[in-house]
């Protein structure tokens, strides 16, 4: 069974995030853990002379949280019927990343899905530069972040940005790999760079990636850089109307060395199509 997090803070954006991942695993077998966090703003907190009215803050967010989480898991249980989905809501004290590097081992997560944008209320917990943090701080599990409003219908087809300077180990890209062959989605590989001269160890990663995805509609594209990586990236992926950019969490460092803009948090700031981030090597 797969273990799937989903964060919310019960804005459109988060319930587009949840939409995305009931569908995206329909044929698989899921718990999804449905968490929103909570912390209450400082100026709300700073100078009690008692621990009391801290208690009643906390006390206030936690019921607000709870008795949110649980129209959120009753709506899904009763217009998601899939027998092969369960939800459990979890809300939790506590900042974003703490929170999540908490839960990862406790219930065994497979995938994190979140919005870029949260609710005028909530904006210093779930605003796009948090899917920045968590991307930055996260880096042993997958993760999907959803832009506003997007509508995700079927995984028909994939973009994979690499400069092929490193060896994928079949671990890496199972979670890719399982959604591939669950849609037969069509891999478009991406190579984007100033030139196209492969070194031997480029060539060699090149056919592993080839190797990788034996068995599935599989191609090549190369771009050469006018702006930027990430404005490439977009563009190349609306062109051909993907409905996912998937990066690696190193594939940043080689960009920001290429041309020092962070690949990363720009794709997540400017990009209408989803990105997935698969985990580090040794993730």
């Amino acid at each position: 069974m797969k273990n799937v997090l989903l964060l919310t803070d019960f804005s459109k954006d988060a319930w587009n995030a949840i939409f995305m991942a009931v569908k995206l695993y329909a044929d698989m077998e899921c718990k999804f853990h449905v968490v929103h966090t909570y912390e209450p703003k400082q100026e709300n907190i700073t100078g009690f002379k008692s621990s009391t009215r801290a208690g009643v803050v906390y006390q206030s967010l936690s019921e607000a949280s709870v008795g949110q989480l649980g129209e959120v898991t009753d709506y899904l249980e009763e217009n998601h019927k899939n027998p092969k989905h369960s939800f459990e809501k979890l809300s939790i004290a506590g900042g974003l990343v703490e929170t999540i590097k908490d839960l990862l081992p406790r219930y065994d997560i497979d995938t994190i899905f979140m919005g870029t944008k949260g609710s005028t209320g909530a904006k210093e917990i779930f605003m796009g530069s948090n899917a920045v943090k968590v991307i930055k701080h996260i880096k042993n599990c997958s993760l999907v972040v959803v832009p506003e409003s997007y509508d995700f219908q079927r995984l028909g087809s994939l973009v994979f940005p690499t400069e092929f300077a490193h060896f994928f180990p079949k671990n890496v890209l199972r979670p890719l790999l399982k959604l591939v062959k669950l849609w037969n989605s069509e891999v478009k590989i991406f190579h984007v760079a100033q030139t196209f001269s492969l070194l031997d160890i480029q060539k060699a990663n090149k056919e592993i990636l080839k190797k990788r995805f034996a068995g599935h509609p599989t191609s090549f594209h190369r771009v050469i850089i006018k702006t930027t990586v990430a404005e490439a990236i977009r563009q190349f992926a609306e062109e051909e109307k993907a409905d996912l950019i998937v990066l690696t969490n190193y594939s940043h460092d080689f960009f920001d060395g290429l041309t020092q803009e962070p690949v990363v948090k720009k794709v997540t700031f400017r990009t209408e199509i989803p990105l997935m981030v698969l985990p580090d090597f040794e993730g």
